[in-house]
């Protein structure tokens, strides 16, 4: 595969933020849904998630930038600093005693691969040596397993508040039927086993990126939900019931008479579903005057005014 910086076009110098969001904007890009008359776009859509698996992930992308795993996430062999290659093409030969000055200890003297065997195992990190005469077969903890593929899915807040069953086309054609659960946040994930791309040690998973669209009333910060209530400026004095929307129909709420803009009001579990009750709905009211002003108005303020000037603003002294 191309090297997954040259893939997402960022820098290698690119942030987490950045990385994810090239990813995103490729992914929308390159689906097969977005692409139905594109017999590529599927090739190209399975290597913008193979290049976010890599970059996406702190670990992995550390080790491709430090030459330890290659673009499809395979660990490269590092050779030994003993046997490089000569000028001219051949290959250096070293005796092992210069290579490893004392020899190798077996049963008491030199000259044995026991000590070469615990080398090896040390090397590849517990990987087990296994000797047939002279040589030494380093046998990996196991077979390049399949790889995992992430696929991106909008759904409503409204979707994310009760739950909902979306189809997804995976980078493979295959098409499945994902089921949200209901308080799902933004950003996780649903593994989805044995549904990415095939490898010598079996198929990866599918990782379902949801996220959620944002809405035109509310605002989520967690299991609760924010909403800003207009208001009227003869409701904040004199005191109103008005009519306040929530995910699940509109709720009616008694506004005090001489109610400030900014002040809010908590209505109890008509936020998100949670792990044990559902969070809250803070409504905050904003205090909106008629559009193009209004003279009685002005006039009623300017007598308030010279009449009974007071400062809300004293303590910010």
């Amino acid at each position: 595969m191309r090297d997954p910086y040259d893939v997402l076009g960022v820098q290698r110098t690119a942030d987490a933020a950045a990385i994810k969001s090239a990813f995103r904007k490729l992914a929308k890009k390159h689906h097969p849904d977005a692409n139905t008359s594109d017999p590529k776009a599927a090739q190209r859509f399975a290597e913008v998630n193979a290049a976010y698996e890599i970059l996406g992930d702190a670990a992995k992308r550390k080790a491709f930038d430090r030459g330890e795993i290659d673009a499809d996430g395979k660990r490269r062999f590092q050779g030994f600093d003993g046997f490089r290659a000569q000028p001219g093409g051949s290959s250096a030969h070293a005796d092992f005693e210069t290579i490893f000055p004392g020899g190798f200890a077996r049963g008491g003297r030199t000259g044995g691969f026991a000590g070469f065997e615990d080398l090896v195992k040390g090397m590849f990190g517990g990987a087990a040596g296994r000797r047939t005469g002279f040589e030494t077969h380093v046998e990996t903890d196991e077979m390049p397993s399949g790889r995992d593929v992430t696929v991106p899915l909008t759904i409503s807040l409204n979707e994310a508040a009760q739950g909902v069953t979306r189809r997804v086309r995976l980078p493979s054609g295959k098409e499945v039927d994902v089921k949200i659960p209901a308080g799902l946040a933004d950003g996780q994930q649903i593994r989805l086993k044995g549904q990415g791309l095939p490898g010598a040690g079996g198929v990866g998973d599918a990782l379902i990126a949801v996220a959620i669209a944002q809405h035109k009333l509310f605002t989520r910060e967690g299991a609760n939900l924010r909403l800003e209530l207009p208001v009227t400026l003869y409701e904040a004095v004199l005191g109103a019931k008005v009519r306040v929307p929530t995910l699940d129909g509109a709720v009616e709420l008694a506004i005090p008479a001489g109610t400030s803009s900014g002040r809010t009001f908590r209505l109890k579990g008509k936020g998100m579903p949670g792990k044990g009750a559902p969070g809250d709905l803070h409504v905050v009211v904003r205090i909106v005057l008629p559009e193009g002003g209004d003279e009685a108005l002005s006039e009623l303020m300017r007598a308030w005014r010279d009449g009974k000037p007071y400062d809300p603003r004293k303590d910010l002294a």
